[in-house]
C-alpha cells in the first residue's frame, strides 16, 4: 500500500480544538501526469485512483468523517459541510459540527482557512482571483457570523508574486474596489502585472476587520516536487485543504 507523505500543517495560534492541513502530491496512486495523490475527480484523472487517494488521505490521517467535496466554480457560494449533497456547486464550505471534515481543492488558488478564537465554527475557502474579487471572503466571513476581531485566518499553498502574471482588466477590477490593492500588483510587460494574491487576501480580511492573518509564505509554481500546479503544468492533479473541529 503506498503511503501519504507529509502535509503542511498552518503555522496559526488557532485553538486547540481546531485541526487543518493541506497536502502535497507525493504519494497516492496516480500516475502521470497526476503523480502521485492527486484529490482532484474533476481533472481527467483515473476516477479510481482518486478514490483511492482520497481513502488513504481519510483512513491515514485518521479523519473523523469524509471530507464534503465540492465541484468549485470560482463563484462566491458557500454551504454548510454535512447540509448540502456530497458534489453541490460551492466555493466555501463551513461548519460548527465537531468532526465535519472541511475541504477546497486548489492548484494555483489561495486555499484560505478561517476560524474563530472560541474554536466552534470553521471555513474553508477556494479563493482564485475571481473569488476574491467578487466577494468569496466576505460571503465566508458573513456565513461564520463573528466579527472581525474573533476571526483567524490561514493562507495556504498559492501562486506566488513573482510567478501570477494577469492582464490589466484583473488589476482594473481590484483597484475599482479598493485603490489600496494598488501594492499587490507589479508592472511586468506591456499591459500585464504580477499579482500577489496572499496579499489580495490579506486586504480583504483587513476590511472585514480580520487583522490575525497568517501564512502565505508558498509558491505552488516554483515547487513542482511539492505542489500541483495548473500555471505551471496545465493538466495536473490537485492538493486539499482540510479544517474540522475535533470530535
Amino acid at each position: 500500500m503506498t503511503e501519504l507523505c507529509g502535509w503542511i500543517e498552518p503555522n496559526w495560534p488557532a485553538p486547540p480544538g481546531v485541526r487543518a492541513l493541506t497536502t502535497l502530491r507525493k504519494g497516492g496512486y496516480s500516475q502521470q501526469p497526476f503523480d502521485g495523490l492527486n484529490l482532484g475527480d474533476h481533472v481527467g484523472d483515473d476516477p479510481a485512483a482518486v478514490n483511492r487517494n482520497r481513502q488513504l488521505l481519510y483512513q491515514s490521517l485518521n479523519l473523523p468523517s469524509e471530507p464534503a467535496w465540492l465541484t468549485q466554480v470560482h463563484g462566491i457560494d458557500v454551504i454548510e459541510a454535512g447540509v448540502a449533497p456530497e458534489g453541490w456547486e460551492a466555493d466555501a464550505l463551513f461548519s460548527r459540527t465537531p468532526g465535519q471534515v472541511c475541504a477546497v481543492l486548489t492548484a494555483d488558488c489561495l486555499p484560505l482557512l478561517l476560524c474563530n478564537r472560541t474554536g466552534d465554527r470553521v471555513a474553508a475557502v477556494h479563493a482564485g482571483w475571481r473569488g476574491l474579487a467578487d466577494g468569496v471572503i466576505e460571503a465566508t466571513l458573513d456565513r461564520l457570523t463573528a466579527p472581525g476581531d474573533e476571526i483567524i485566518a490561514w493562507l495556504g499553498p498559492a501562486i506566488g508574486p513573482e510567478c501570477f502574471e494577469v492582464g490589466a482588466e484583473v488589476r482594473d477590477t481590484f483597484l475599482q474596489h479598493n485603490p489600496e490593492t494598488e501594492t499587490a500588483f507589479k508592472a511586468n510587460r506591456p499591459s500585464h502585472w504580477l499579482a500577489d494574491i496572499y496579499q489580495l487576501a490579506r486586504l480583504r480580511l483587513k476590511a472585514c476587520g480580520v487583522n490575525a492573518v497568517w501564512g502565505g509564505e508558498f509558491c505552488t509554481v516554483t515547487n513542482k516536487g511539492r505542489f500541483y500546479s495548473y500555471r505551471r503544468d496545465g493538466r495536473t492533479g490537485r492538493m486539499a485543504t482540510l479544517i474540522w473541529i475535533d470530535l
